[in-house]
């Protein structure tokens, strides 16, 4: 309980000194930069947020339907990290951050009713959170123009190729030139300076074109192999904390495929969303790996408690002999 909340309370701490003293990139003040570190908060808020919720609805089986006691005080601290993330601002961050929180509170043992209630207060404090962005004025932020681009970008990105729709645009253009065996790896043309964010967001248009279609569909099942690998681990996981836990962290990387790939192929808006274990950054990388470390522990466990229930049981059997 008290790493869990220096754990909370540092990442909150981050997140505030992000908002003071972060540096801005793409339109969003997400980064700390301490000397040659860069350090996003928004990757260890999502961890610390799993391993939260994965403790506090462990704790609370017993009366886990009685949401005064076991929801909303949690939800409460969910909902102002996610209006800290919000100032930035950075709503690609809180889309996933709000998935994964669902995935747990659904993964809980909680009842239909509950659930809908939980909906109900969900959608209130989302309009709370709005209310209090008009209130200090961050409001303009969230429909600027710059932002409000993304989507006509993304509903009509040949309607101005040359502004709203030029990212989405040479992104089809790569995955169009990469067809099914690719230009080659390390010849694509499209990163030369064509595509933005090349080597973040739009890495999956990159592989495209260079590795083609076989070289997409081998990196897209090498992340489907994690997150199904994830949720078996959490499955087979007597345990509810690193049950809720595998499933947190699956979560977590599965919507972060989705929304990337969704943006690179014009099926989602642009939010900034980076591709796990491929898109270049330094602490989308280590979170990720920790998460993956964390995931192994619960794995091994696993491994162990079937060994010795079944050690266990050949002794009950020589007993009884």
């Amino acid at each position: 309980k008290k790493i869990l909340k220096i754990l909370l309370v540092t990442v909150i701490i981050l997140l505030v000194l992000v908002l003071v003293v972060g540096h801005t990139a793409g339109n969003a003040q997400s980064w700390l930069i301490l000397g040659p570190i860069r350090i996003q908060p928004l990757e260890l808020a999502k961890l610390a947020i799993i391993l939260y919720l994965s403790a506090v609805f462990t704790n609370k089986q017993e009366y886990i339907n009685d949401l005064k006691r076991s929801v909303i005080p949690p939800m409460l601290i969910v909902f102002f990290i996610c209006f800290l993330i919000a100032m930035q601002p950075d709503y690609g961050g809180i889309l996933l951050i709000l998935g994964i929180v669902a995935a747990i509170v659904l993964c809980s043992g909680i009842s239909r009713k509950s659930m809908i209630k939980i909906a109900l207060l969900g959608v209130i404090g989302i309009i709370i959170m709005l209310f209090v962005l008009l209130i200090t004025g961050h409001i303009a932020t969230v429909f600027s123009p710059v932002r409000l681009a993304r989507f006509t970008g993304f509903l009509h990105p040949f309607a101005n190729q040359q502004g709203d729709g030029y990212q989405l645009v040479n992104s089809y253009l790569a995955i169009g030139t990469g067809g099914v065996t690719g230009q080659g790896l390390g010849q694509g043309v499209q990163k030369a300076g064509y595509l933005p964010e090349s080597h973040t967001d739009f890495i999956m248009a990159v592989i495209a074109e260079e590795l083609g279609f076989w070289g997409v569909l081998l990196v897209l099942g090498l992340l489907l192999f994690i997150i199904v690998k994830g949720l078996i681990i959490a499955k087979k996981c007597k345990e509810p904390f690193g049950a809720l836990l595998a499933i947190g962290i699956s979560v977590m990387v599965g919507i972060q495929v989705f929304v990337n790939i969704g943006a690179v192929t014009g099926i989602l808006p642009i939010t900034g969303v980076t591709l796990p274990f491929v898109s270049y950054g330094g602490s989308s990388l280590t979170l990720l790996m920790l998460a993956m470390g964390v995931l192994t522990n619960i794995s091994m466990l696993n491994k162990f408690q079937k060994k010795y229930k079944n050690e266990s049981v050949k002794q009950n059997k020589l007993k009884s002999i």
